[in-house]
């Protein structure tokens, strides 16, 4: 069975749901039928060598440890999905992997080095970009101005060279299926989900390698998580790795790999998608045993 056979036989038991979630399933074959059944690169031989890898890694602020023997791997053309609810660690797992902090334990592997991210810029330099959930966009600003935003293309004096900027912006979203009518409109006029869209076009346009997405679609309505999830596929798909930071575990199972799971900073789960159901994934997020517990006594 490929990974999106599997996808789809989950998203089939569970289309008849109600609100956002069956709904979002309902669109399911947009989301993962096309490239992307094939394999996942050397998912099958251990070929592809992992871009990230952590272990046992730890994190401490002071005497308090907000992340516990961290093992992860992180390779081309795969989506590894990091669950947990809030205060589970998952934003502290964003800043070491994005150089905004410096783990305290462990240790971290960028192509089977040894490595340290003293600040974001090191990150990106290795090609590790992140898309926060507060997007750093300027809304007043075209969409074109956004995309290139700090990075514009100068000729001679320093000019900008905006009609360049407007082709590149319109065939990069074109090339990740988004066809904007018009890239000089305001950023501010789109919506949640094409806005997210264009943050991650640029960040992949600018050589990321690991694409870091913090909740993209928590924020979100249903056709436009649907939006961003499709471009989560066809991120990974063109070789990116990308490691989707989410709450959802429906959204996870629609386009993941790999599924690790974050509580009170401890990795509780760290599995394949072969082996792992979305009632797994479910059950898992919701508290488990913790859950089950709490059932019983309250009906006991």
């Amino acid at each position: 069975m490929t990974r999106d056979s599997k996808r789809k036989d989950a998203a089939t038991v569970t289309s008849t749901g109600t609100g956002a979630v069956g709904d979002i399933i309902v669109d399911k074959d947009a989301v993962v039928d096309g490239a992307a059944d094939k394999d996942v690169p050397g998912a099958e031989d251990g070929a592809t060598p992992p871009i990230i890898e952590m272990r046992g890694l730890e994190k401490a602020y002071g005497e308090r440890l907000v992340l516990k023997g961290i093992d992860m791997e992180i390779r081309p053309g795969t989506v590894t999905c990091v669950l947990g609810d809030n205060g589970a660690g998952k934003s502290t797992l964003i800043k070491a992997l994005s150089g905004l902090h410096q783990p305290t334990g462990g240790e971290m592997l960028i192509d089977g080095q040894p490595a340290r991210l003293r600040n974001p810029k090191d990150a990106l330099d290795r090609g590790i970009a992140t898309v926060y959930q507060d997007l750093a966009v300027v809304g007043q600003m075209s969409v074109w101005r956004n995309f290139f935003l700090g990075q514009e293309i100068t000729g001679a004096l320093g000019r900008l060279k905006a009609d360049e900027m407007r082709k590149i912006t319109a065939e990069q979203l074109q090339k990740m299926g988004v066809d904007l009518p018009d890239v000089e409109v305001p950023i501010s006029t789109l919506s949640g989900g094409q806005r997210q869209v264009v943050a991650i076009a640029r960040a992949i346009y600018f050589g990321a390698r690991v694409l870091i997405l913090d909740e993209p679609t928590a924020a979100l309505g249903v056709k436009q998580s649907g939006m961003v999830l499709r471009f989560v596929k066809k991120a990974r798909d063109s070789g990116v790795a990308v490691i989707f930071i989410t709450h959802n575990p429906h959204h996870a199972y629609l386009v993941g790999d790999r599924f690790m799971m974050l509580n009170m900073g401890q990795q509780v789960m760290n599995a394949d998608l072969a082996d792992v159901t979305l009632e797994e994934l479910t059950v898992e997020m919701s508290g488990g045993g913790e859950l089950d517990a709490l059932s019983h006594e309250l009906r006991s």
